[in-house]
Formats: structure tokens, C-alpha cells, sequence
């Protein structure tokens, strides 16, 4: 399960360029209230993330619209 500063550092490779804390955290707590992420604790300062059934489910349908019309 990737940690929330791994999720940071991928979408900075991604969007090249910085993603703030103060945007990212709320996004991921966001996904995890529509039940597409679940959160977890690792120590009192660290979260994982991990996608949930509902959140694969979401993604796979996304693909299948973007390959039908895109």
C-alpha cells in the first residue's frame, strides 16, 4: 500500500511538476468518503492508500469509455 508522500512523488512524475500537500491530502480523503481509496494508518504520522473494489470497478469502466469514444 503506497504511502501518501509515494502518491505525491508519482503524480509529480506524472503531471511534471509539484503536487502540495495542502491539494493532495484533501483529494485523497476526498476518494476515500466515495469509497473509491481506503486509508490506513502505518504510525502516527504516516497513511496508506489502497484502491477499494468500488475504486478498480470505477477505473475499469473509465477505460472502457475512453477506448469506445476516444
Amino acid at each position: 500500500m503506497p504511502r501518501g508522500l509515494e502518491i505525491k512523488d508519482e503524480l509529480e512524475k506524472v503531471y511534471e511538476g509539484e503536487i502540495h500537500h495542502g491539494r493532495l491530502y484533501p483529494n485523497l480523503d476526498t476518494l476515500v468518503t466515495k469509497g473509491l481509496v481506503d486509508k490506513g494508518t502505518i504510525d502516527k504520522r504516516t497513511n496508506s492508500y489502497e484502491l477499494t473494489r468500488r475504486g478498480r470497478r470505477e477505473i475499469e469502466a473509465r477505460r472502457e469509455w475512453e477506448n469506445e469514444y476516444l
